[in-house]
């Protein structure tokens, strides 16, 4: 990633290894999750991928039995055998897992609160 790229990044990329599946239109593929941020997620692009980019994907990333973070997401890019997603939708429970999470790794609660105010004005 070069200087350029590094300064536009908003959020923090956490990374982060649970069992995650990423579904469309009754396609289910379970993917290796490579990291997280506040805004999306990149995982290793599985061998039998046949997601239709033009639509959204339903990712469920198991943090434990009871903890799943649950978004929509739209696929930003997919090279080098990894796909990127960009988060459209993620509800209050999951938000509060995905921040809790962000919050244990990142270890600045100033920083962590900058990343939450730059989110809001995407």
């Amino acid at each position: 990633m070069n200087e350029q790229s590094s300064d536009r990044r908003h959020f923090r990329r956490i990374a982060f290894d649970a069992r995650t599946t990423i579904a469309q239109n009754g396609w289910n593929w379970p993917v290796q999750l490579v990291d997280v941020s506040l805004k999306g997620l990149l995982v290793q692009r599985p061998d039998d991928w046949q997601g239709n980019r033009t639509e959204l994907f339903d990712v469920d990333i198991r943090l434990d039995p009871q903890a799943h973070i649950k978004m929509q997401v739209k696929l930003a890019h997919d090279d080098h055998g990894q796909l990127g997603f960009v988060c459209e939708h993620i509800d209050l429970d999951s938000i509060s897992h995905l921040r809790r999470l962000i919050e244990l790794n990142v270890g600045d609660q100033e920083e962590l609160e900058r990343e939450l105010g730059a989110l809001l004005e995407i």
